[in-house]
């Protein structure tokens, strides 16, 4: 388990990296999309690594496999941001409180990831990174009905455990692909 902290914490500083520097050249702009919104920026993104793992040509050479995973771990901590404090038409919030966030919900998934990697075995490491798409797929899908419902659901999680089994989904590929690459 020690190894997939370490790989985990990598993993989420990329992802924070890219998060901190899109917030200097556009603010705190993401602030005024709904959660709808931020699920469907995922949409986008899943569908795209679908599409690269299922066709043999990429037109757009611009965004790899891993942009993409990268791209979910954001909108998914996006999302929860969007979850707590509702939107903004603000561009001016404090980078320094968006990335005190930002670290709260990564905290918090990363914790998920510990207590599930410690029930289910690191199952995950035996998976495929399609596989692991394909349940990113379904997370969002299921978040999309769930918004369709106005956010009730009758026996299932909420929207904000959607967003979280995206984000540790999407790090498990990232960990995936840099050992791959070893």
């Amino acid at each position: 388990m020690t190894k997939t902290n370490i790989q985990y914490d990598k993993a989420i500083a990329e992802c924070r990296a890219l998060f901190s520097k899109k917030y200097e050249d556009y603010g705190s702009a993401f602030r005024i999309l709904r959660s709808s919104s931020v699920t469907d920026q995922i949409y986008i993104k899943v569908k795209r690594l679908v599409t690269l793992q299922t066709k043999t040509e990429q037109k757009v050479e611009d965004e790899s496999e891993q942009d993409c995973f990268v791209a979910i771990v954001n909108y998914a901590i996006i999302g929860l941001i969007q979850l707590e404090k509702g939107t903004s038409e603000s561009l001016y919030e404090k980078k320094e409180e968006t990335l005190k966030l930002y670290d709260n919900f990564a905290l918090q998934a990363k914790s998920l990831m510990q207590r599930k990697n410690h029930d289910y075995g690191e199952a995950w490491r035996e998976m495929r990174i399609t596989s692991i798409t394909d349940l990113i797929f379904q997370k969002v899908l299921r978040t999309k009905e769930i918004e369709n419902n106005n956010g009730k659901t009758l026996v299932s999680e909420g929207m904000d455990a959607n967003y979280y089994d995206m984000l540790n989904y999407a790090v498990f590929c990232l960990i995936k692909i840099v050992e791959a690459n070893l």
